[in-house]
């Protein structure tokens, strides 16, 4: 079946608002085959139940070169051999290599050392607001959403201050991508991504710090079959994964208060709803819209549809958030949903490492925005925001606000 409703699912105007159209999927083509811009064929699965089943069932893996016939790997598009070594990361491959990579970093991210990075969070976030205080109005992207989790995310990797906006810089171009065809803007970014992160590696192999890479770096050396193409593909993933996500969450999650001035104002009079309240933007918002990608493993049949063995499949976890046998009144923003059974970490083995991360990140920076900012107000009309062009992200271009 292919999508009786074409449409460019990653452009700015569709990201604005998705919703309606992933609706009409779910009750009319829950397992929808359609193309990106670059004609690649993909499905796209919409209902809550089965995203969840694409994300923990094993006939859906994630290392293409283990599923696909020797006749579809010809058919793939062609990777330049520079990209080559950031496809041995965590988020592109199956058991064992996925498992032994994980249990690698996982240490460093259990709650309860996330927990003890609070006060850190909590300083960084006071301290970008007391920056534009006298401004009365900023950027909300790039005056706050942004610089809290990237100066997180590079003091847990060790990331030199000066070097972080290059980060930001190069990350945004690779988030961009819309297709599987590589798009030629992006290719320098990557050069240089890499070219760093190899130098990096021989700085801190020299000058080992209190940091995650020289601790990754130290169990490299120890023997533990951490390679350097999978090192740099780790640092690499982390350092995206771990703040372009979260930036979508706390300015998306920032918009839909102003949009909805009675939660804004039931959460700003009562702060202790915040964890509650950031399970329901992560729900509402769907700061990642799309799982990264499944081959299937062999046929499967959905719904009475099959999808044929080495076929991309992408879980619709925006869709899946929406879904009205599980949600009541899933189109309505309600801070304090309990039993929220969102997939916005994703499920299964790939479930998001840095879930504990996230979430002490935007429950912080949401509520400190609240408290500093009582006025905050949006600087234009919610229609004139542009959303940025992704496949698998939802996020904002920027955010005027006045305060």
């Amino acid at each position: 079946m292919t999508s009786s409703h074409p449409t460019d699912i990653t452009s700015p105007q569709f990201k604005a608002n998705p919703f309606p159209y992933f609706a009409r999927l779910r009750a009319e083509q829950p397992i929808c085959r359609t193309t990106l811009a670059d004609k690649t064929p993909i499905w796209l699965v919409t209902r809550h139940a089965d995203v969840d089943l694409v994300l923990k069932d094993e006939r859906f893996a994630k290392n293409r070169h283990r599923i696909l016939t020797p006749e579809q790997l010809r058919k793939q598009p062609w990777i330049p051999p520079m990209f080559r070594p950031l496809e041995r990361n965590m988020l592109d491959l199956d058991p064992p290599d996925h498992t032994r990579l994980r249990a690698l970093v996982h240490k460093a991210f259990t709650p309860r050392l996330i927990e003890q990075m609070r006060a850190r969070v909590q300083t960084l976030a006071d301290e970008l607001l007391e920056t534009v205080a006298s401004k009365g109005e900023m950027d909300l992207i790039r005056d706050y959403a942004l610089p809290l989790p990237m100066t997180i995310i590079t003091e847990i990797l060790g990331v030199p201050i000066q070097d972080r906006e290059k980060f930001h810089r190069w990350s945004k171009s690779i988030v961009s991508i819309s297709s599987f065809s590589t798009p030629w803007q992006v290719i320098p970014n990557i050069w240089l991504f890499s070219r760093y992160l190899r130098h990096f590696f021989k700085v801190r192999r020299a000058n080992p710090g209190d940091d995650l890479t020289s601790a990754l770096l130290q169990v490299e050396e120890a023997g533990d079959k951490l390679s350097e193409d999978e090192l740099m593909a780790m640092i690499f993933i982390l350092l995206i994964a771990g703040h372009e996500t979260t930036v979508n969450l706390i300015s998306s999650g920032a918009l839909e208060l102003l949009r909805h001035p009675e939660q804004l104002e039931k959460l700003r009079s009562d702060p202790v709803l915040i964890k509650t309240a950031v399970e329901e933007l992560l729900r509402y918002t769907a700061p990642v819209f799309l799982s990264t990608e499944r081959y299937a493993r062999t046929d499967v049949t959905l719904h009475d549809v099959t999808i044929p063995r080495g076929e991309l499949v992408f879980g619709v976890i925006g869709s899946a958030n929406r879904d009205e046998t599980v949600f009541e009144n899933p189109d309505t923003l309600d801070l304090t949903r309990e039993n929220n059974k969102h997939l916005a970490f994703g499920q299964g083995l790939h479930y998001c490492l840095g879930a504990p991360l996230a979430r002490l990140e935007a429950q912080i920076a949401i509520n400190t925005l609240l408290r500093r900012l009582p006025d905050l107000r949006l600087k234009g009309s919610p229609e004139s925001l542009r959303w940025r062009p992704s496949l698998v992200l939802r996020g904002l271009e920027a955010l005027p606000v006045k305060f």
